[in-house]
């Protein structure tokens, strides 16, 4: 059955059994991740990061860029220009909604271009317009825990995010993070 057909008690059952958690203990950690998710991607990935205000997303915006290629020099947080397009191995959206509503995001960004674009979209503070992203993107949660430590739970919306997710907890596993 295709997963555009798959019933919203399906889809929450599907995301349940395919969540993964594990626990940085610093900000290299934390980009590493990242690096690790890049290795996984082939373009036209939506990335949605949701977290307070310190949480390590822009951190994991830049691990991604570094493993696809981008000088590290080059990734900041967006927050006042909004978004930052990136080349490397595949091109990298960076988009931050810190400073705005769905609505204004909507509106002033032209998000529907960037969500259909075969680059890897990243947005921070995604939860803002999580009704306008599409069913088919992965999800990653992060908590602060105190000094640099985070709880980094990724959420594979769909099918097609489930294999990446696998591969980037096995890849955590070997080099001793942990998960639950």
């Amino acid at each position: 059955m295709p997963l555009a057909l798959v019933d919203h008690a399906e889809s929450t059952r599907m995301r349940a059994e395919f969540t993964s958690t594990l626990e940085t203990s610093c900000s290299l950690e934390t980009e590493e991740l990242e690096e690790r998710l890049e290795r996984a991607c082939r373009g036209g990935e939506i990335i949605a990061l949701v977290g307070p205000l310190g949480a390590g997303k822009t951190c994991l915006v830049r691990g991604l860029a570094r493993g696809l290629g981008v000088p590290d020099q080059c990734t900041a947080s967006p927050t006042f220009t909004l978004i930052h397009e990136y080349r490397g191995r595949l091109p990298v959206v960076h988009v931050d909604l810190y400073r705005l509503d769905a609505e204004e995001a909507s509106n002033r960004l032209g998000l529907e271009e960037y969500l259909e674009s075969p680059a890897v979209t990243v947005i921070e503070w995604a939860d803002k317009i999580a009704t306008l992203l599409p069913r088919d993107h992965l999800r990653i949660e992060l908590e602060h825990r105190g000094d640099e430590r985070r709880q980094i739970t990724l959420f594979p919306l769909s099918a097609s995010y489930q294999t990446l997710v696998r591969d980037v907890m096995n890849s955590a596993r070997h080099r001793g993070g942990q998960s639950a």
